[in-house]
């Protein structure tokens, strides 16, 4: 069992953390190797950017995967392999670690059957007008027989009737993407993986390695480049992470095998290669991406938000969260950000409050869990 660093043990409301050996107050963002599609550095005007980590927000999760927040500022939280969603109260976020408790159970989704990297994974909270409650959230989730979305009725305090309203999607043990967020108009965007079948990608007729797009009931969303198809992009190998920046331009992360992790920018109708390609290419049916991390042990990216015009990106092998400068439709050269070193980290959201929150995944079967594993940390970015 390899040894843990654990870079974020007890927060104090001032933002001081304790690690071993002493005190800090800060971890500094620095440079990576990872490539990029933009020449040059475009990170070189921010070189000073950090990181305070300032509380623990939750603890004692089971694979924690998607992360969602409702009008009021709580957070809903889908747990992969209980198929449990909890909640956490807007009122608990400054309570040091010793008082914190288990985040409240507000359901368990039914139909799912987790299995490797299936299970209940990627929730999200509709548009509402204001601070009104929504009716309803809409989860990602594995069943007996494929991966689907579904919508939940939400009274407040908890889930009640679930209704599929996109089936068919194809499932394994690994490889069913599973990122879900909102987008403009009332639509939805959907990441799918490939379902350990690398030619569905390339399938347009299929709903594997895709990014769909696809209305509150689960019709193809108007404007979708492909007439009567939920299709948005193909040809991914397992995407999930999604992120809209400030002027509506569509980002996700993807997993290669051992060559390269991608960061791409995705435009309606693009093929972006796999399997014909992986990372970069001169082919010009397929789209590059803007980022690339080689080799894949540096990343397998997950979760991203967007914010302060960079992507912030959680990697699982990596163990690092990855900042990348976002300029227009251009990304600078990647840099790391070393807080919650030497765990596996699956979801970071921007919360309404500007912290950013942090999900690890040392409980997914491939790391190696802490006493308090899983949890989630905030922190806030500082110039």
């Amino acid at each position: 069992m390899r040894p843990r660093n654990r870079l974020l043990t007890a927060v104090s409301a001032v933002g001081v953390l304790t690690v071993a050996g002493g005190v800090a107050i800060a971890s500094t963002i620095s440079g990576s190797t990872a490539s990029t599609a933009v020449p040059g550095n475009a990170a070189a005007a921010r070189p000073s950017i950090s990181v305070v980590a300032e509380r623990t927000i939750a603890e004692d999760l089971t694979s924690p995967w998607g992360l969602a927040f409702l009008p009021d500022g709580s957070a809903l939280i889908s747990e992969r392999d209980t198929a449990q969603v909890r909640r956490i109260a807007s009122r608990t976020f400054g309570l040091p670690a010793a008082n914190l408790t288990r985040a409240q159970v507000v359901g368990k989704v039914s139909g799912v059957r987790p299995d490797g990297e299936g299970g209940l994974l990627g929730i999200a909270i509709p548009e509402t007008i204001g601070d009104a409650e929504p009716d309803y959230i809409f989860a990602y989730l594995t069943a007996k027989r494929d991966n689907r979305v579904v919508r939940i009725e939400w009274d407040g305090r908890r889930l009640g009737k679930q209704t599929p309203i996109l089936t068919g999607i194809p499932k394994a043990s690994y490889h069913n993407g599973g990122r879900i967020i909102t987008g403009p108009n009332r639509t939805l965007f959907v990441a799918t993986g490939d379902a350990g079948d690398p030619d569905l990608s390339q399938d347009q007729a299929s709903l594997a390695g895709k990014v769909l797009r696809i209305d509150y009931r689960g019709n193809p969303a108007p404007g979708n480049p492909f007439e009567d198809s939920p299709v948005y992009t193909l040809g991914h190998r397992n995407v999930q992470g999604l992120a809209l920046d400030n002027d509506g331009r569509l980002w996700a992360t993807e997993f290669g095998t051992r060559k390269a992790d991608e960061l791409n920018l995705l435009r309606p109708g693009r093929n972006y290669g796999w399997p014909i390609v992986e990372g970069r290419s001169n082919n010009p049916r397929f789209t590059n991406p803007k980022v690339t991390w080689e080799p894949t042990s540096t990343a397998s990216p997950s979760g991203m938000t967007i914010t302060d015009d960079a992507a912030y990106v959680a990697s699982l092998r990596g163990e690092v969260v990855w900042r990348v400068p976002l300029k227009g439709a251009q990304a600078g050269k990647p840099q790391k950000v070393d807080i919650e070193k030497g765990n596996r980290l699956r979801t970071i959201e921007l919360a309404p409050d500007g912290r950013v929150w942090l999900a690890t995944s040392n409980t997914d079967g491939r790391g190696d869990p802490g006493p308090r594993d899983d949890r989630i940390v905030s922190f806030r970015l500082t110039d």
